[in-house]
C-alpha cells in the first residue's frame, strides 16, 4: 500500500496503467543554493574525464598499435550511447523506486562505472602485457581489447551520469524557473571547470611523477601520464559524487501497479522512442533545416574534436606514435584544448549582445561557422609551415619554431569563438522554431541531438579511411571539415528563417558538449 502522505504522481508513460508517487509530507519547495552547487558540481568530474579522453586517448590508442585508420572507429561508442543510454536512463530514472531515490543510484552507479572503465584504459597496456603482449611487436592486441572495453565502458557511464544529475538539478528546483536556470548555470560552469583542470593535467608532461608507480615496462612516460592523469580523475569524481550524494536528498517513489503491470512497463519503454519518432514526423521546415545545418556543422566539428591533438603530434610536432616529439606534441596540444575551453568560457558570456549586433541568432551562427572553416584550413599552412623548417634543419623535431607554436595555439584559441555560438545557438533556435509550430520543446531539442551524433558516426566510421588514401595524416579530415563548416555558414545564413529579436532573447542559451 502505498502511504497517505504523497503529493505528486508521475504518469508510467503511454498507455501504462502505473503510477509513481513522490514520497513527501508537504509540497515540493526549492532546495537552498548550496544544494544545487554541490549537485552541479558532478559536472567537473565527468567534464575531467571528457577532457582527457578529447585530448589524449585518440593518441593514445595508436600508441597500442591501433593504426590510424581504424582509431576512429573507437569513437562511435559516444554518439551511440548518447543517442541510446540517455534517453533509456532518463526513462527509468524518473521511475526508480530504490529507497535512495530517483536519480541517486544512476548518478552513483554511473560513478562506479566510471571509475572501473578508467582502471581498465590507464592499465590496459600493463594488463595486457601480463597476458602475454609482445612488447617489440607494434600492435598489442590484448592490450587494444582491453582499452577499446574501457573506452566503451566510459562512454555508457558518462550519459549515465549527465541525464540523471540534470534531472537532480530539475527536482530540487521545483519547478522554480529561477532555480532551474541557476542549477543548469552552475553545470555548466562546472563543465568549464572540469575542461580546465582535465585539459592542464593532460598538458603537464611531468605529472607521472606524482605516482612513480604509473612508469612500467610495458608503460612508458606518456602512458604514465595518462594513467596519472585519470588516477586524479577518479578521485575527483568519487568525491563530488559522494559529497553530493551524502548530503543532498532525493526524494523516494513509489509504484502502484495494476494487474498487467509487467507489459505496461514494457509499452512504456517503447514510449520514450516512439515519442521521438512521432516528433520526427510531425516536424515543420523550419526544424528540418536547421537540423541539416546542424548535422553539416557538426561533420565539420567532429573532425576537429577527434584527430586536433593527433595533429600537433605528427603534423606540427613531426613526430611518430611512441616517439618523444609525437608525446610534446600531444601534450601541446591539451594546453591548446585548454585554451580553447577558456576562451569558449568568456565567449559565451558574449553570445547574446553579438547575435544582437549581426541582425540575429542564425547570423551569428552562419558568420562563425566561416572562421571554424578557415581556422581548419589554416592547419594546412601551419603544418605545411612545420614540415618546411624540419626539412630546413632536424633540429625542429619535436621542437617547432615559435612561429608555429603560436600559430597551432592561435588555431585552438580561434576555435573557441565559433565552439561557443555552436554550444547555444541551435538550441535556442530549436526551442523558437519549436514554440512557433507548437510542438514541444524537450521533444524538438531530443530530435536535434539526432542531428549532432548521426554525423559523429559517420564522421568517426568514414574519416580514418578517407585520411589514409592521402597518407594517412589528419590534413584530409579537416579540409572536409573546412567545406562542410563553410557550407553550413551559407546555409544557416540564407536558408534558416528569420526569428524576432523579443522571441529570441526568450530562447534558452544552453551551453553543453558532444557525446
Amino acid at each position: 500500500m502505498a502511504s497517505s502522505n504523497k503529493d505528486k504522481t508521475i504518469n508510467g508513460g503511454s498507455g501504462a496503467t502505473n503510477s509513481l508517487h513522490v514520497e513527501s509530507g508537504s509540497p515540493p519547495q526549492t532546495s537552498p543554493l548550496w544544494k544545487l552547487i554541490a549537485v552541479a558540481s558532478i559536472a567537473a568530474g565527468i567534464q575531467f574525464g571528457w577532457a582527457l579522453q578529447l585530448s589524449l586517448l585518440t593518441p593514445y590508442s595508436q600508441l597500442l598499435g591501433v593504426p590510424h585508420t581504424w582509431s576512429s572507429f573507437i569513437w562511435l561508442c559516444g554518439p551511440i550511447s548518447g543517442m541510446v543510454v540517455q534517453p533509456i536512463v532518463g526513462y527509468y530514472s524518473d521511475r526508480c523506486t530504490s529507497k535512495l531515490g530517483r536519480r541517486r543510484p544512476f548518478i552513483l552507479g554511473g560513478a562506479v562505472a566510471v571509475a572501473i572503465a578508467v582502471f581498465f584504459i590507464g592499465f590496459a597496456a600493463d594488463i595486457g602485457h601480463a597476458f602475454g603482449d609482445d612488447l617489440s611487436k607494434k600492435t598489442r592486441p590484448r592490450a587494444v581489447a582491453i582499452f577499446v572495453i574501457g573506452f566503451w565502458i566510459l562512454d555508457v557511464a558518462n550519459n549515465m551520469l549527465q541525464g540523471p544529475c540534470r534531472a537532480f538539478l530539475g527536482d530540487l528546483a521545483a519547478g522554480d524557473e529561477k532555480r532551474t536556470r541557476l542549477g543548469n548555470a552552475f553545470f555548466s560552469f562546472f563543465m568549464a571547470v572540469g575542461s580546465v583542470l582535465g585539459y592542464g593535467a593532460g598538458s603537464y608532461d611531468k605529472i607521472h611523477r606524482w605516482f612513480p608507480f604509473t612508469e612500467t615496462k610495458a608503460c612508458d612516460r606518456f602512458c604514465a601520464n595518462l594513467k596519472t592523469c585519470f588516477f586524479f580523475s577518479i578521485l575527483l569524481l568519487l568525491f563530488l559524487t559522494g559529497v553530493a550524494l551524502f548530503y543532498v536528498k532525493d526524494e523516494q517513489v513509489t509504484r502502484e501497479k495494476s494487474g498487467d503491470g509487467e507489459e505496461d512497463e514494457r509499452s512504456a519503454a517503447v514510449a520514450c522512442f516512439g515519442d521521438m519518432l512521432g516528433a520526427l514526423k510531425g516536424l515543420k521546415k523550419p526544424m528540418w533545416l536547421l537540423m541539416a545545418v546542424t548535422a553539416i556543422n557538426w561533420s565539420a566539428w567532429f573532425s576537429y574534436f577527434l584527430f586536433n591533438t593527433d595533429w600537433m603530434g605528427k603534423e606540427v610536432y613531426g613526430g611518430k606514435v611512441g616517439e618523444e616529439a609525437y608525446s610534446r606534441g600531444v601534450e601541446k596540444g591539451a594546453m591548446g584544448l585548454l585554451i580553447n575551453s577558456v576562451v569558449l568560457g568568456a565567449m559565451s558570456l558574449a553570445v547574446e549582445p553579438i547575435g544582437r549586433a549581426v541582425g540575429g541568432a542564425k547570423n551569428l551562427w552562419g558568420f562563425v561557422n566561416f572562421i571554424l572553416a578557415g581556422g581548419l584550413g589554416m592547419t594546412l599552412y601551419i603544418s605545411k609551415v612545420a614540415k618546411h623548417d624540419r626539412l630546413i634543419n632536424p633540429r625542429f623535431i619535436g621542437h617547432p619554431s615559435a612561429g608555429v607554436q603560436a600559430g597551432a595555439l592561435s588555431f585552438f584559441a580561434v576555435l573557441g569563438i565559433p565552439l561557443a555560438i555552436t554550444f547555444s545557438v541551435p538550441f535556442a533556435l530549436a526551442s523558437i522554431y519549436s514554440s512557433d509550430t507548437g510542438a514541444g520543446q524537450g521533444l524538438s531539442l531530443g530530435v536535434l541531438n539526432l542531428a549532432i551524433v548521426i554525423p559523429q558516426m559517420l564522421v568517426a566510421a568514414l574519416s580514418g579511411p578517407w585520411d589514409n588514401l592521402f597518407g594517412g595524416g589528419n590534413l584530409p579530415a579537416f579540409v572536409v571539415g573546412a567545406v562542410a563548416a563553410a557550407l553550413s555558414g551559407i546555409m544557416a545564413i540564407f536558408l534558416l528563417p528569420s526569428t524576432k529579436q523579443s522571441e529570441a532573447a526568450k530562447a534558452p542559451l544552453a551551453i553543453g558538449g558532444f557525446h
